[in-house]
């Protein structure tokens, strides 16, 4: 492949997905698209992307952006914002949403589900403290092929056991010969759809959390910077947003703040510079008052 070729593919993932990739990058392009070559019947890249050039190459064009973009995952992946969840955003939202009992989250880097399914798994752990709410776990990602492995919600035996506690394991999955099948009662919490974050995001409605983790880190300055501002139109005023560990706000959005002691977690600005709420965990820390009061506080019938 020529350094023509190469650029070409470079310019045509960013338009398409916004992924940016380096010189040092070319390794990956051959990794991930060499088999996308052989499954379209080419010799090489080379002659893939003469294809790609062509008038009627969409299903070329799509396989290769969704081989670019598919991310590994894996269950509870980094534990640090499931127990974010657990104790700062949860405790807070069922406080501040005790009269509506709903709560809405964005997983908006799904891939094959592991992240959604594993907050659902960590809200029917805390079932006793939310009945009769309801609860949407909504999963977007680029990648078909990576979304219908999640709207299947099988795995294999080597992706239950990357992070997925053994007891978990046993009470929220059932085995199906070679495979483990995530139980109905977590999987209907979860719903997937199509999307393209570069794309408009009005039509998702309003999102009291959302986990954009281990995405930005694939795109420029300015790409970041309009993703994170549109997020934060789709926010509730005192909504999470949860960023990967080697990702930040920082000069890239003032529509947020980072939430004291709590790696990668962030909530919306008010107009004056602060938060809507302040997190239920350091009212309770203020007030002397533990965390399972909240909860109970949060439940309270309307």
């Amino acid at each position: 492949m020529t350094s023509e070729q190469f650029n070409f593919l470079r310019s045509f993932l960013k338009e398409q997905s916004g992924l940016v990739l380096g010189e040092d990058k070319r390794y990956l392009l051959d990794s991930r698209l060499n088999p996308v070559a052989r499954e379209f019947g080419f010799e090489n890249l080379a002659e893939m992307v003469v294809a790609l050039k062509r008038p009627g190459s969409q299903k070329l064009a799509t396989r290769i952006t969704e081989a670019m973009t598919i991310n590994e995952s894996f269950f509870f992946r980094d534990m640090t914002p499931f127990d974010n969840f657990r104790k700062v955003m949860l405790p807070h939202m069922l406080k501040e949403r005790a009269n509506t009992r709903r709560l809405r989250i964005w997983s908006a880097a799904a891939s094959t589900g592991q992240e959604g399914y594993s907050l659902a798994i960590e809200l029917l752990e805390q079932k006793s403290k939310i009945p009769g709410w309801k609860i949407e776990i909504f999963g977007t990602d680029l990648s078909s092929e990576a979304l219908a492995k999640a709207s299947a919600g099988k795995y294999s035996q080597f992706e239950v056991q990357r992070g997925m506690p053994t007891t978990m394991l046993m009470k929220y999955f059932k085995q199906d010969g070679a495979e483990w099948v995530v139980e109905p009662a977590v999987k209907s919490m979860v719903s997937f759809r199509h999307f393209n974050l570069l794309k408009d995001y009005r039509s998702l409605g309003t999102f009291d959390i959302v986990f954009c983790r281990n995405v930005l880190i694939y795109f420029d300055r300015e790409t970041k910077s309009d993703i994170l501002n549109r997020m934060a139109r789709q926010m509730a005023p005192d909504g999470y947003l949860v960023l990967g560990a080697a990702e930040t706000i920082i000069g890239l959005s003032d529509e947020f703040e980072m939430v004291t002691g709590s790696r990668g977690l962030y909530q919306r600005r008010t107009q004056k510079g602060a938060t809507t709420q302040t997190p239920a965990r350091l009212v309770g820390a203020n007030k002397g008052i533990a965390p399972t009061a909240l909860y109970n506080r949060g439940l309270k019938a309307s």
